[in-house]
Formats: structure tokens, C-alpha cells, sequence
């Protein structure tokens, strides 16, 4: 069996059809549409609840290569020598693999994750990678307003640099997936098993995209096309247009990223991938757009924007379809992925476990909870299908939310459920916190709660 794994950089579970089912996630922004990525899911297994345990995008992408939690020993960082990767164990099985991103941290020195694959192939000049010289022929005053200082300007000048000559049918993720598809190609004359891992830094920021996917910009507004957002609260920098403006261009770019991997699906039916191919479609994670105040990502923006993602399996031949909505975690993956190809005999070493008996039936849950956080932060998520409860800093009022009830997670209940964050806390042990809990700290029992909601 071929496996296809895709990576889809900062993509928000809730910005697929699939999942969003039509509905507005804002209310002055359209409702974002995927329809590649929805026939791609319509036979496939759909994933409820995957979830990262490290965050960002290194740990994360660690955690699925190998089967081991980044959190809590394990920042960005690169590769050692003594990690085995999911290239390194299919090369032994004498499988051909190909590696192809445009994501350009996988180029920082010595960060090694090409390693083991065959075939490796960079794509330059996403974000801030300094592909060109930062001399961009567009003015740097049309891309910010008067909040944004030095730093950022720099930041955008690079981006602006690096894309002034890109158009639609040359930008980032469409040389992703023509490069993706041309190692097909070639790999299937080679009659061997192939791998291939295609990872695609976009939906990431700065979010610039073509115009004709530009749709979801309110016609109206006037003001900077501010096309990467800074952190902090968002209502210090940017107007509530501002803020509606931003997050049309990110559906636009999530749109524009669909219609790229539609050409992808159409190769692998046309090339019969979907008859011998486990295919694999997941995002490192989503991304804050001011939903809870502040855009981009950040230790303390542990809420469903940034944690929920997509994560769906095509069979081959559809063998398995449906949606489970099982609490699973990312180094679960390698391991149910290794079962599935036939190799589960080197599952006992992971820290990650099969989930495939729930694809198969043989069982209806996975994980009782899943942990969620940062290496370097003190925030840290514990959540169930009904519950979700945040660690935060010492200074804070620790949160808890009722996912059933309350799925924007606006109102906070740790003074009348202080029981069950306590019982999500227990589920972990110390090792994963930097602090204890303010449900637990008080004396001879006695909770110290304070009442908080979320404006």
C-alpha cells in the first residue's frame, strides 16, 4: 500500500466545509468553501477531534513523523540522531519516498527532518524566508496602517519582496503540488511502494491571496490591506473593519489552498492512487482570528480556533468511511498508520497508540482527554468530547468551557464545575505543568475560584 500524507499549514477545522457544514464562523465574513477538500472527505474517514499535543508547527510536525509527544521535553529543535521518523522506517520496508514543502523552516540549519526520504525538494519565499532582496515594487505603505511599527514593515517587506513576480499559477502551494504530482509520476514507474509527505505552508500568514479568490473581503472597505496581522489584542491595532478584512483574506487563502489541492485529487484518481493508497489529510493546527482578541498564535490562545483541525483518511478502494469523532492525538497517528500499512510489529517503541481499531469498529473511543500546550509557555489545555479546561498563569483565573454547550468558548464555569476541571487536571501528571492549578492550591481543600467570562 502507497501512503500520501498532506500537511496543510494553520488550516482552522471550522473553515472546511466538511466540518462548518455552511455556517458562519464570523458574521460579517462569508462562509469559507472548500468543495475539493469536501469531495476528497465525502468517501473518506472524518475525524472529529485530532488534536496536537506541542505546539507550533516543529513540534507538532515531530510528533507525527515519529510517534512521540513533544510536550514536555521537547521544543522547536531539530531532528538528533537518535530519532527514528515514519522515512526512516518506511525506507527499511523498500518504499521510494519523496518530500515536498514550501514551508521554509524545514530549512533552518541542521533541522534534518529530510532526512531518510529520497527525494527532497524545497520551495523558497514563503513568510519571511530571505529569498530575495527585501527591495519590493510595491509600496509597504498600502500593506500597513499607522500601528504597525519597524519590525513588522520589515517582516511584510520581505513577503512583498519574495512574491512581486508570483501570480496565481506559479504561487507557493500550486509548485507544492505540481512538484507533488510530478514525483508521482515518476515514482509509479518505478513499481515500488511509495511515500510521499507534501507540506503545504499555506493557509499560513501573510494571507495575500489571488484575486479572484479574494471573495470574502468585505466589497466595501477602503482602508490598508493588511495582510499580516500582528499579535496582541487585536482592538489596539486594527478596527473592527480592519479586523473583518483580515479574516476575508483568510478564507480567501484557505479557498485558493482548496482549489490547488484539487488538481492534486484529480491526478491521484486519474494516476489510480485511490485504489492502492492510504491518503492522508490533516493541518499542524488552526489559527486565531481575534476570535477571543488577538490574532496569530500564542501560548495563551488555548481555545478550538487554534486546536481544532481537520484530519481525514481516504482508504484505498473507500474500504472504510464515515465520521468518529474519537479523542485522538497526534502521535497517534504514526502508529495507526504503520498498522494499517502492515508494519504495526514496530508500534511497542511509540509513545503514540493505534487508533485503528475505531476505524474498524472494534471500538467506540480512543483517549479519555488530550493535552494541549506549548513547550515554553505555562498555559496548557486538557479537554474531553464535552469539556475543556486551560491551565493558565499564576496571575490568572484558570478556564473552563462546556464544548456541547458553549462552542465559541465565551463563558467560563470554573466556579460552578471546579469538580471537573479538577478531574481533567488529574488526568496529567505534574510533569506536564509549570505551575499548580488555582482549583487545587487552596488550603485543606477549600477551592479559591473567581468568577470570569470571556467579553
Amino acid at each position: 500500500m502507497n501512503l500520501i500524507f498532506i500537511m496543510i499549514d494553520s488550516l482552522r477545522q471550522d473553515h472546511v466545509g466538511i466540518y462548518n457544514q455552511g455556517k458562519k464562523v464570523f458574521e460579517n465574513v462569508k462562509s469559507c468553501k472548500t468543495p475539493n477538500i469536501d469531495k476528497f472527505a465525502k468517501n473518506s474517514v472524518v475525524f472529529e477531534n485530532v488534536y496536537p499535543n506541542g505546539l507550533p508547527t516543529i513540534p507538532v510536525r515531530y510528533e507525527l513523523m515519529t510517534g512521540f509527544y513533544s510536550l514536555p521535553y521537547r521544543p522547536w529543535c531539530p531532528l538528533t540522531d537518535y530519532d527514528i521518523t515514519i522515512a526512516q522506517i518506511l525506507s527499511k520496508e523498500d518504499y521510494i519516498s519523496g518530500f515536498i514543502t514550501d514551508t521554509y523552516h524545514y530549512r533552518a540549519p541542521n533541522m534534518n527532518y529530510h532526512r531518510f526520504f529520497n527525494i527532497y525538494e524545497w520551495i523558497r519565499g514563503q513568510e519571511y524566508d530571505p529569498f530575495q532582496v527585501c527591495l519590493s515594487k510595491r509600496n509597504i505603505n498600502d500593506y500597513v496602517n499607522e500601528n504597525y511599527p519597524e519590525e513588522w514593515k520589515k517582516r511584510i517587506l520581505q513577503f512583498l519582496a519574495n512574491t512581486d513576480d508570483m501570480d496565481e499559477k506559479n504561487w507557493f502551494t500550486m509548485q507544492v503540488v505540481e512538484k507533488s504530482i510530478d514525483f508521482l509520476k515518476k515514482a509509479r514507474k518505478t513499481n515500488k511502494k511509495i511515500f510521499l509527505w507534501i507540506d503545504s505552508f499555506e493557509p499560513h500568514e501573510p494571507w495575500d491571496p489571488p484575486e479572484r479568490f479574494d471573495t470574502y473581503t468585505p466589497k466595501n472597505y477602503k482602508g490598508k490591506r493588511l495582510i499580516m496581522p500582528m499579535g496582541g489584542p487585536a482592538k489596539n491595532w486594527a478596527t473592527d473593519q480592519e479586523i473583518d478584512f483580515i479574516r476575508g483574506l483568510y478564507a480567501g487563502e484557505v479557498s485558493f489552498v482548496d482549489y490547488c489541492f484539487g488538481y492534486l485529487f484529480e491526478e491521484l484518481e486519474r494516476m489510480n492512487f485511490y485504489e492502492d493508497s492510504l491518503i492522508v489529510l490533516t493541518a499542524d493546527h488552526g489559527h486565531p482570528l481575534a476570535d477571543h482578541g488577538k490574532f496569530l498564535k500564542g501560548s495563551d490562545r488555548m481555545y478550538s480556533e487554534l486546536l481544532k483541525v481537520p484530519f481525514i483518511m481516504k482508504f484505498p478502494k473507500e474500504v472504510y468511511k464515515g465520521r468518529i469523532d474519537a479523542l485522538i492525538q497526534f502521535p497517534d497517528v504514526l502508529p495507526t498508520v504503520l498498522e494499517i500499512l502492515g508494519f504495526d510489529n514496530n508500534n511497542f517503541v511509540f509513545a503514540g497508540k493505534s487508533f485503528f481499531p475505531v476505524i474498524k469498529g472494534e471500538r467506540n473511543e480512543h483517549r479519555d482527554a488530550v493535552i494541549c500546550g506549548y513547550k515554553r509557555g505555562i498555559y496548557r489545555c486538557i479537554r474531553n468530547k464535552d469539556w475543556s479546561f486551560v491551565l493558565t498563569p499564576e496571575e490568572e483565573i484558570d478556564l473552563l468551557f462546556n464544548l456541547k454547550e458553549d462552542p465559541k468558548e465565551t463563558k467560563n464555569l470554573i466556579d460552578k464545575h471546579p469538580e471537573i476541571a479538577k478531574e481533567l487536571l488529574n488526568k496529567f501528571g505534574s510533569i506536564f505543568f509549570d505551575k499548580k492549578s488555582n482549583i487545587i492550591k487552596g488550603i485543606q481543600g477549600e477551592y479559591e475560584l473567581a468568577s470570569s467570562s470571556i467579553e
